[in-house]
């Protein structure tokens, strides 16, 4: 079982024991604002390569890099002037660009799935020190099984990963809780790649352009989180529940009530009060309990599709979605 070290009470001894295990080529499960992420050092193939073998994670499906700050993703990304606004007003923060790789930046194409291009981010808090000691980028997908539920919680990552890994930062649940907003920028628009912790009406604030996102067919793989199916637990899953059957489990928001839920397994909401912000840091350790209830079937009442709605829609749309084999 992996040894587990509190940030809050031992941060010097996680940062200088995460170094040591990083160095050595494996990874380290490490607490952001979004979720606990699987991190290992992003110049290195074999370190990169561990990661995919322990989330069984397909290899198509590019990482994000995790940056100390704006000044280390120069050294190995490409800013236009738009990303590098967005960039200053948001990071540290739940945002991931998707630049054009730096040309020697020595980010290994094992990271970025042999594409151009590279997602970066610079997490808040002791993520971005980690890294800062470190001295080297890390890629950094979730720390799960590749397409279940992410990990909001320390123990979320030991009953999942536990037994395939050396060392958990355990950081407390994470604040956001969904992961970040991923956007590609080009000369007259963002492409939402994966909406997130940052809203994107924020986005086309800051940056004076719209927000194009996904139509259609599925696009090709450009960055993390674009799987038809994925965030998936073992229970089917219902989404806008206006009833339930006996021994389901719901989750619902702000109260709403459905038809059958006298007869629920579990009753979770999301956020009583309607706050979208808690119920994004409540979505995954929510969708475990609601798995772990031994219910059949998951029903999620509406959320509304506005703000950090949008990544919660689409979370939940992909862990209901038909499962990939």
């Amino acid at each position: 079982m992996a040894r587990c070290i509190s940030i809050e009470t031992a941060r010097q001894e996680a940062i200088t024991e995460a170094v040591a295990v990083l160095s050595r080529g494996l990874p380290v499960a490490v607490p952001t604002e979004t979720v606990y992420g699987l991190a290992a050092d992003a110049t290195d193939p074999a370190a990169i390569t561990r990661i995919y073998e322990t989330k069984g994670r397909p290899r198509f499906n590019p990482l994000i890099c995790h940056m100390a700050d704006l000044q280390m993703a120069e050294r190995y990304a490409v800013f236009d002037p738009v990303s590098l606004r967005l960039a200053e007003r948001f990071w540290p923060g739940p945002l991931t660009l998707v630049l054009p790789l730096k040309a020697g930046s020595g980010i290994h194409t094992l990271a970025t799935a042999g594409l151009d291009t590279v997602g970066v981010r610079v997490p808040q808090g002791f993520a971005g020190d980690l890294i800062r000691a470190f001295g080297h980028p890390l890629a950094a997908p979730s720390a799960n099984s590749s397409g279940k539920i992410s990990p909001t919680t320390a123990r979320h990552v030991l009953d999942d990963l536990g037994g395939r890994i050396e060392l958990v930062l355990d950081g407390g649940p994470c604040r956001v809780g969904v992961e970040s907003t991923i956007v590609r920028v080009e000369p007259d628009r963002l492409r939402l790649l994966r909406p997130g912790g940052i809203a994107v009406e924020a986005l086309e604030e800051v940056s004076g352009l719209p927000v194009e996102r996904p139509a259609g067919a599925a696009a090709a793989i450009e960055a993390p989180g674009m799987l038809a199916s994925h965030y998936a637990p073992n229970a089917a899953m219902q989404l806008e529940a206006r009833r339930i059957a006996a021994g389901d489990a719901l989750i619902r928001f702000a109260g709403a009530s459905v038809a059958g839920e006298e007869s629920a397994r579990l009753v979770l909401d999301l956020s009583p009060g309607g706050d979208l912000a808690e119920a994004a840091a409540n979505l995954f350790d929510y969708m475990k309990k609601a798995d772990a209830s031994g219910a059949a079937h998951i029903a999620v009442t509406p959320v509304p599709n506005r703000g950090l709605g949008e990544a919660i829609n689409d979370r939940l749309k992909r862990a209901a979605a038909p499962r990939e084999s």
